[in-house]
């Protein structure tokens, strides 16, 4: 099989996105909130849905958490072991394994297009500090420890048609992409090394890796127990092919990279299906959405209630 290296500027084509600086930071700007106010829009949350951190992103006590995010999850990153997983080529990963005993939850966490690349780096710097410190918090791993997986790919995680080197957006194909794929392999993989809990195992990503997410559900709609995307770029399947996995999934409403139609058309296809997918749509937020995403407090309660059933 002959595989082809993304590089950065690739990686924008890729995502079909306006603006290549905004894929690749993560700038704190203030913003207004509310959740899809327009009547067009996917509706918004109801009551069943977990509540959501109070104040406005700009408000003293919603930036408060994010910044006290930043400072508590210092560090963490050096508990990740670098690992390669050999297949057809080679994906570089992270694994974070627990301090806690017998069968325990797996989250699987795709790096936006920031962490493209083999240095079995990027996938846990940048913007991706969100996604893959959460889980490690100490508080977090004291209530709920879990294994968690940072694999990077240089292929994206979707299928991609990379014969056609124009600058409009690369054409996506049908069928698992080479990174999904790989991503799937160590996860079965580590199912054999490891007591992880089959019934709990959970995938979640930003931009790119919101994409993967949406991907690895429509392919494997019997492994994951709940699934959470952040500005999820475009696939090739229909929403209703991950109907099957619980979902909460976030958008800025501003996002000048990955259209917030995208995530509304998806959440409106869920529901008209007749499943209950939970949606959070940030007014005047950009791309960079997972810095509220992942400091939501319910977040990580949430995705480790849902367990796949036998």
């Amino acid at each position: 099989m002959t595989t082809q290296m993304i590089t950065r500027r690739e990686a924008v084509r890729l995502l079909g996105v306006a603006s290549a600086g905004a894929c690749f930071t993560a700038a704190q700007i203030g913003f207004n909130f509310s959740i899809v106010p327009k009547a067009s829009a996917a509706p918004a949350n109801d009551e069943s849905d977990p509540p959501l951190a109070p104040g406005a992103p700009t408000s003293p006590e919603r930036m408060a958490l994010i910044e006290a995010f930043k400072k508590q999850s210092e560090g963490l990153e050096k508990k990740y072991e670098a690992r390669t997983h050999k297949s057809d080529w080679v994906m570089p990963y992270r694994l974070f394994a627990p301090q806690a005993t017998g069968k325990l939850p797996l989250v699987v966490y795709l790096h936006g297009s920031g962490g493209l690349g083999v240095d079995n780096l990027k996938q846990l710097g940048l913007g991706n500090v969100f996604g893959t410190r959460v889980w490690l918090l100490p508080e977090n791993q004291k209530n709920l420890p879990c294994y968690v997986l940072v694999p990077q790919t240089d292929h994206g995680w979707v299928r991609y048609d990379l014969s056609q080197q124009t600058d409009g957006p690369a054409k996506i194909l049908p069928g698992l992409g080479d990174g999904a794929r790989l991503a799937l392999e160590i996860v079965e993989a580590l199912r054999r090394e490891f007591a992880i809990d089959e019934r709990r195992i959970y995938v979640t990503g930003q931009s790119m890796g919101g994409s993967g997410t949406w991907h690895m559900t429509a392919h494997r709609p019997k492994l994951f127990a709940a699934a959470v995307a952040c500005c999820a770029a475009d696939t090739n399947e229909e929403a209703t092919a991950s109907l099957r996995t619980p979902l909460w999934n976030f958008h800025g409403a501003s996002d000048e990279s990955v259209p917030v139609s995208l995530s509304r058309d998806r959440i409106a296809a869920l529901r008209k299906a007749g499943t209950h997918p939970i949606y959070t749509e940030y007014a005047g937020v950009g791309h960079n959405v997972w810095e509220w995403a992942y400091t939501e407090p319910e977040l990580v309660k949430w995705v480790f209630s849902q367990r796949r059933g036998c």
